[in-house]
């Protein structure tokens, strides 16, 4: 059954700490995303172990299954995205429509054992990416297709909100 599409613009979360997850993006930098990925892979790769990995807590909810599908997909896309942004000027992302991942890529049926191992994959390259930006290319910029820019440094908060945030939904 799909989940009804979230909508909301999660950009305010460059502006104050988020209520529900308790990050604040102001405390992220490009340096430090590497330590914080490092520590949140073995995290999801324990509750894909979960032997209730796979169901939704309600109907409009992802499983933690469908939430590491999505982390996965969230560090390969903005791995591409930061590549972008350090070899383009201003450069500019398409749409990514998440919820049409979800369906298309079938993450309700994926094999938690695979999806801890390319999450763990994905995860190292993209600290990696950021732990090769130096402090000097911080400042570049790329703008998402509905017009919100980040320079890399507060893509790097916007995706470290992500990920915290995610983990968040499937420790409740």
């Amino acid at each position: 059954m799909p989940i009804i599409p979230d909508t909301k613009d999660w950009t305010w979360v460059l502006q104050r700490p988020c209520p529900e997850c308790g990050f604040d993006a102001s405390t992220a930098t490009p340096a430090t995303v590497p330590a914080t990925v490092a520590g949140m892979l073995p995290r999801w790769r324990a509750v894909l172990q979960r032997p209730d990995v796979r169901a939704r807590p309600d109907e409009n909810t992802w499983s933690v299954l469908e939430y590491a599908c999505h982390v996965r997909d969230v560090f390969i896309l903005f791995d591409r995205r930061l590549s972008l942004m350090l070899t383009n000027d201003d450069a500019r992302f398409d749409d990514w429509d998440q919820d049409r991942a979800a369906i298309e890529n079938d993450y309700a049926s994926a094999d938690p054992a695979v999806v801890a191992e390319e999450l763990t994959a994905a995860g190292e390259r993209i600290a990696a990416s950021f732990a090769g930006v130096p402090e000097d290319r911080w400042s570049r910029r790329g703008t998402r297709s509905n017009g919100s820019e980040f320079t890399v440094l507060t893509f790097a908060q916007y995706f470290l909100h992500d990920v915290v945030h995610h983990f968040h939904d499937v420790e409740k």
